[in-house]
């Protein structure tokens, strides 16, 4: 029996989170974590610098940046003035990289998950909302946007307007060039996208992640996120890495 929460029937589906991931199947799956995994991994590829998702900055990760010749990098609050963090600010100044590990507890560890499944990777955020669109409506494949979501305290999921806006953004851009049926879920995403266009990127500075990371000192990383439609970078994941199409 077909699982009821797969959308099945459908060429474009949403969900949020890993749950959600597993939960609805796709050949390509857009992973969107506006704040600041995705955002991030566009401003790499956008100066050629290739990415690395890996699901924890722990003791393992220096290892494998080691083993895979790359930049490991480290907490925001770690990075100083030099460094290079998951802030896309630090990534947009960093020199002589070229490849870049990049611990994520959200988005970079559904990118592997789903890496792990078979499925086509792709990195959006709303910078490059409309190049990975226009990409993947030139394959003949199920598409699913997964928003990467937050974590509260307690470890369960809390949805992040950011991403859903991101993910609305691709799946609306999808609509308009005629890549269907979507489903109720991707419907919805696409009209909460639709409904804050025309006053983003205020709104993203006023979201509880954009107050968050401006309170934190990071309002650079919020201002390089509303770089809406900035990309043309399709960041896809192949062999371990985000590499550009």
């Amino acid at each position: 029996m077909t699982s009821p929460y797969s959308q099945s029937g459908y060429r474009v589906g949403f969900d949020w989170g890993p749950a959600g991931a597993t939960a609805v199947p796709g050949a390509l799956v857009a992973v969107v974590d506006v704040l600041s995994f995705t955002t991030s991994v566009t401003v790499a590829a956008d100066r050629g610098i290739t990415v690395l998702p890996y699901r924890w900055r722990d003791s393992t990760a220096r290892q494998y940046a080691e083993q895979h010749a790359a930049a490991l990098a480290v907490g925001r609050s770690e990075a100083g003035r030099d460094g290079i963090s998951l802030s896309p600010a630090t990534i947009r100044q960093a020199r002589d990289v070229q490849r870049l590990v990049l611990p994520s507890p959200n988005g970079s560890t559904i990118s592997q998950l789903l890496a792990d499944s078979g499925s086509t990777v792709l990195a959006v955020s709303l910078r490059n909302y409309q190049a990975a669109a226009q990409w993947a409506a030139t394959q003949n494949a199920t598409v699913v946007a997964i928003a990467a979501g937050e974590r509260w305290p307690d470890g369960s999921l809390r949805p992040a307007v950011e991403d859903l806006w991101g993910a609305g953004a691709f799946i609306a851009a999808l609509q308009d060039l005629g890549v269907g049926p979507v489903s109720p879920e991707a419907r919805a995403a696409a009209a909460a996208y639709r409904e804050v266009a025309g006053e983003l990127p205020e709104l993203l500075k006023e979201c509880a992640g954009g107050r968050e990371l401006t309170q934190y000192g990071y309002p650079q990383d919020v201002a390089i996120a509303a770089e809406v439609g900035s990309s043309r970078s399709v960041p896809i994941l192949r062999a371990g890495a985000f590499a550009v199409h």
